[in-house]
């Protein structure tokens, strides 16, 4: 039986749920944040406890700063700029609030996607901007979110001698890796839609510790794609798997690509394109791994969310669609 879990303001076109599924965060048109929490740890209805206005234009993405970080949000808004907000009490007997805490991007600079990502050294951020570049930064404290730390700045490309100059990209999609381990280099996966098919095609991205650099170690890609753009990449969470899987959604569809656990002697990781298949009538919005990484969720601009998994034979098949409510 369907049952409602929260009724979300007028005007809220992006949302967020923190790593534990306990706080919601949304984006609204207007530039405002609603933060919704449940009076009752044992009920599922979530309201409304936090509204704050961060920005004249829309917000366009919300994610939450992993857990281990405090009560943070990071939010892309319609003017490019990427805003960080924390919940604080800088006084004991206070209530709560939220603050800015740090900024980046911006009308010449503009942010199209971000992700954090957690190593066993510090937390960081990786910046996707229209102009087709790539910023990874770091903060070593991890209670102090303003002081970020440039650590690299590159294109996604995987020839470090190209440069393809100043593109114009409309979008952008950021994946980590859900591992995090000593024995496992910090990496994440990411594929732009932009006017130069070399930063397109999805580059997986792995820090190399011993030189203090990012390297590309795979691109998800065929010699027939030609640089499709693309719309969603998504890594998926590993119990036991002997390779890693990762989903891609382009015009094409949605691929799932294998992808070695370990680097070859040239320090590449093998690749191969397991299944394609057609989703949604026209594009891919989003897409999420389940926490075992055995269920895709995607959904698209034909307004429905469809579950895929694949059967003891490795065949993947669509599971269920939710329609959209009316």
């Amino acid at each position: 039986m369907e049952k409602s879990v929260a009724t979300l303001d007028k005007g809220t076109i992006c949302s967020s749920w923190n790593y534990c599924g306990q706080r919601l965060a949304t984006g609204l048109i207007d530039g405002t944040i609603a933060i919704f929490d449940t009076s009752d740890p044992a009920s599922s209805f979530f309201t409304s406890t936090y509204k704050f206005k961060v920005n004249e234009g829309s917000i366009v993405k919300v994610v939450w700063v992993p857990p281990e970080n405090g009560d943070a949000i990071a939010c892309i808004c319609s003017n490019g700029s990427l805003l960080i907000w924390e919940e604080i009490a800088e006084v004991e007997s206070e209530p709560v609030r939220w603050k800015q805490c740090k900024s980046f991007g911006g009308s010449l600079d503009q942010v199209i996607d971000c992700q954090f990502g957690n190593s066993i050294t510090s937390l960081k951020l990786t910046i996707a901007y229209s102009n087709g570049n790539v910023k990874v930064y770091e903060i070593l404290d991890p209670m102090e979110l303003k002081d970020w730390q440039l650590q690299a700045e590159f294109q996604n490309v995987t020839d470090a001698v190209t440069k393809c100059g100043k593109a114009l990209c409309s979008s952008a999609s950021i994946s980590w890796s859900p591992h995090r381990s000593e024995s496992r280099p910090a990496s994440f996966v990411l594929g732009f839609t932009s006017d130069t098919p070399q930063l397109n095609s999805p580059k997986v991205w792995e820090f190399d510790q011993d030189h203090q650099r990012w390297l590309p170690v795979a691109e998800l890609a065929e010699p027939g794609d030609n640089g499709d753009e693309v719309y969603a990449v998504a890594w998926a969470p590993n119990i036991g798997r002997p390779f890693e899987l990762i989903a891609v959604a382009t015009s094409k569809g949605i691929s799932i690509w294998q992808m070695a656990s370990n680097p070859d002697p040239d320090g590449r990781l093998s690749i191969e394109k397991v299944m394609t298949f057609p989703c949604h009538d026209n594009k891919v919005w989003q897409m999420e791994w389940d926490m075992s990484g055995m269920t895709l969720a995607t959904t698209g601009s034909d307004g429905r969310v469809r579950l895929w998994q694949s059967n003891l034979n490795g065949v993947w098949h669509e599971q269920a669609v939710i329609e959209p409510i009316t």
